[in-house]
């Protein structure tokens, strides 16, 4: 597939903001997930590195593969943190939270000194919003926040598993899908979710990421916000 050689041409660009000894993040995804192999690549060849990872699938392949690990309680920064996203605007805002680990991530990433994001071409859009902004909130607020978030204009859907439960994430939350359309202003928006009691965290990540490596075609496209 054209996305999945991009993926992997992005993953690969990103080794190059790892350097030996650092303490790296470890993101959460389809495009992390071959970043972190590549990472256990170079760690069998000497890279000295701890990972931070940014949920329990990430931590079970990093330990997998023999990846060392750490813990924010054990270290007080990350020096590269390395995460895929659902959506990129041309100011590299982005949307991220579909693979259910957004509280982790902005955690990972604000604590990061430089924050990579890596992601295939169709992630790269002019406006936010056609992927839905994934929403964390507790589930003794879920039905509130949705009647709110249905106010602003959002079509709100609790994420569930193929059987039919909802979705919990690595905190113990659920999760509420949320089609805004366009995003016009993703600040505004992001400062609502933020001060709306019983959400635990969005997926709006505003001036977070340093880097962007995209994969297009056979190059690596990388922008600087």
């Amino acid at each position: 597939m054209p996305t999945d050689h991009e993926k992997q041409l992005a993953a690969e660009a990103s080794l190059s903001f790892v350097r030996d000894g650092d303490v790296v993040g470890l993101g959460t995804g389809s495009t992390s997930s071959i970043a972190i192999q590549l990472l256990a690549d170079k760690v069998k060849q000497g890279l000295r590195i701890v990972g931070i990872p940014t949920s329990q699938r990430s931590k079970q392949m990093a330990e997998g593969l023999g990846i060392p690990l750490t813990t924010l309680d054990e270290v007080q920064q990350i020096d590269v943190a390395i995460d895929g996203a659902d959506e990129i605007d041309l100011q590299l805002r982005l949307i991220k939270g579909g693979g259910g680990a957004l509280l982790r991530e902005k955690v990972v990433a604000s604590a990061a000194r430089q924050f990579v994001v890596i992601a295939d071409s169709s992630k790269q859009v002019p406006v936010l919003g056609a992927f839905p902004l994934p929403v964390e909130v507790i589930p003794f607020a879920q039905e509130l926040i949705a009647r709110r978030l249905g106010g602003l204009g959002a079509s709100v859907n609790l994420r569930r598993y193929a059987y039919g439960n909802p979705f919990t994430t690595d905190e113990g939350h659920h999760i509420l899908d949320c089609h805004f359309g366009a995003i016009r202003d993703p600040e505004a928006l992001a400062r609502t979710l933020s001060d709306m009691p019983g959400i635990v965290e969005h997926g709006l990540f505003i001036n977070m990421c340093h880097v962007v490596l995209i994969g297009k075609g056979d190059e690596v496209v990388e922008l600087r916000r």
